[in-house]
């Protein structure tokens, strides 16, 4: 199937466009960067994969949070968001939100 993400300003009450998104894979106890991504003006990322397949493997997404507080004029807590996943079963599609504040964020496994 396939892995995507959302990222929604809780505080703004919007979706978060133009975040920097980069995909890790875990591979002999290191990360290695398969993909790059920006949200789209939804704060969408709908397809982090493209055509590769999704694998039973640990991923990394790694959000760069710091650029986009910065083009609001906001200090943030987090300069960057890494949320670390398992894929279990890999014919299931995958969707990682991530809900975003300056000072703090929370993510689920979404549908």
């Amino acid at each position: 199937m396939g892995l995507s993400t959302h990222i929604l300003d809780t505080a703004l009450g919007r979706p978060a466009a133009n975040v920097s998104i980069t995909l890790s894979q875990l591979i002999d106890n290191a990360w290695q960067g398969i993909a790059t991504a920006h949200t789209d003006a939804d704060g969408r990322c709908k397809s982090l994969l493209g055509d590769a397949p999704l694998e039973p493997t640990t991923y990394k997404i790694h959000f760069a949070t710091a650029d986009y507080f910065a083009a609001q004029n906001l200090p943030t807590l987090y300069p960057y968001i890494e949320i670390i996943f398992t894929i279990h079963d890999p014919t299931q599609h995958h969707h990682i939100p991530l809900l975003l504040t300056a000072n703090g964020y929370t993510t689920y496994r979404g549908s």
